[in-house]
């Protein structure tokens, strides 16, 4: 079979020459730009000749489009700050030598955060769906967390994706701002509500799920941090779903 990669890009000058470089072993690469102000397209066009520049959508309607935009219907979604590592290549060349009965394919996904690779606070092996059939899946998901919806057989494969997160503390404070009010929109749109109680435990139960059950102790200072951030991501959003109750209650 034959595969197309995929790659939705936004300012990612500093991360998409590694990404792409990465992904050497696939039939095609498709890069779907949502109109960078920095090289992203520049560097882009200098591994590939399908680079597309399209306004923003949202997450699940770009990454259709770029399926959509492919020569093949094996699709290969990788964000720009991940790599492909040998051993995931490796994988997925062997499943090119045959036609796999599965609708899509599943691998886990090892996180380097602040200086160490993260095996523990619930970050691995986090497993991604990422190969798929396009006719058998779709991206899923209006604002955050989108995600691929197979009709069929999903397999596991081994090997990582790498992720390459956030630069910095500064880096993973200031994105918490645009996820959370995405994320409360999400919950807002499934009419959740927020009350008092579940913004006063809600970020604790977060916190010891992260740092004490998923054993985020063992991955030292980072472990730490990503329990504490994802209690105050946890608050944020909870606290901007409040916000818009109280503002639909004044009206």
């Amino acid at each position: 079979m034959k595969i197309t990669a995929t790659i939705i890009t936004l300012n990612e000058e500093h991360n998409i020459a590694e990404a792409l470089q990465s992904l050497s072993w696939a039939d095609e690469i498709i890069v779907v730009d949502s109109e960078s102000t920095d090289r992203t397209v520049e560097v882009a066009r200098r591994f590939t000749d399908r680079v597309l520049v399209r306004p923003w959508p949202g997450y699940s309607a770009q990454k259709n489009f770029a399926a959509d935009e492919a020569a093949n219907d094996w699709i290969f979604s990788l964000d720009a700050d991940e790599r492909v590592s040998p051993e995931l290549a490796d994988q997925i060349n062997k499943l090119k030598l045959g036609v796999p009965a599965s609708a899509a394919f599943e691998m886990p996904r090892l996180t380097f955060y602040l200086g160490r690779w993260i095996r523990h606070s619930g970050w691995h092996p986090d497993y991604k769906l990422r190969l798929y059939d396009r006719k058998r899946a779709s991206w899923q998901g209006d604002y955050v967390h989108e995600a691929l919806e197979v009709n069929g057989q999903v397999e596991r494969i081994k090997g990582n994706i790498l992720h390459y997160t956030v630069r910095d503390a500064s880096e993973h404070h200031l994105r918490m701002d645009r996820y959370t009010t995405l994320a409360a929109r999400q919950t807002a749109s499934q009419g959740k509500r927020v009350s008092i109680a579940s913004l006063l435990l809600s970020p604790a139960v977060v916190f010891l799920r992260s740092y004490i059950f998923k054993l985020g102790l063992l991955d030292g200072i980072p472990g730490l941090a990503i329990a504490r951030f994802a209690a105050h991501y946890e608050f944020l959003k909870n606290l901007k779903v409040w916000e818009g109750q109280r503002s639909r209650s004044h009206e």
